[in-house]
């Protein structure tokens, strides 16, 4: 269920994103731009507004639903409880390293060159 929300909720947001995108500035945002005049006030409702409240009412309804299902996915459990009730893995044995099939035993001729003085 958390995932199907998750979905939808990140459909809504990037479908909201490009309908703001694609929106025409009224220049009315911080007071710069065009406007003033003879007209003045809020312009009309736009169908592409009215789609644009409709996804931000649907994006806030799926982030509500998200924090209500995690909620419910953490009642009663603290971080720290689940730590405490994690399995623990052992460790491998430092001792005896895994240095694979196919390593040959050293040679004589293996051995490092020392100088015949010392």
């Amino acid at each position: 269920m958390e995932n199907v929300v998750l979905v939808i909720h990140l459909i809504l947001a990037l479908t909201l994103i490009g309908t703001v995108l694609l929106q025409r500035s009224e220049g009315g945002g911080l007071g710069i731009g065009g406007g003033g005049g003879a007209t003045g006030g809020r312009p009309a409702p736009t169908a592409m507004g009215r789609v644009t409240w409709i996804l931000a009412l649907g994006f806030i309804a799926t982030s509500i639903a998200l924090t209500i299902i995690a909620a419910e996915n953490a009642a009663g459990a603290s971080v720290v409880d689940r730590l405490q009730d994690a399995p623990v893995a052992e460790p491998a044995d430092p001792a005896t390293p895994d240095l694979g099939d196919n390593l040959l035993p050293p040679s004589a001729s293996d051995a490092p060159l020392v100088p015949a003085g010392n």
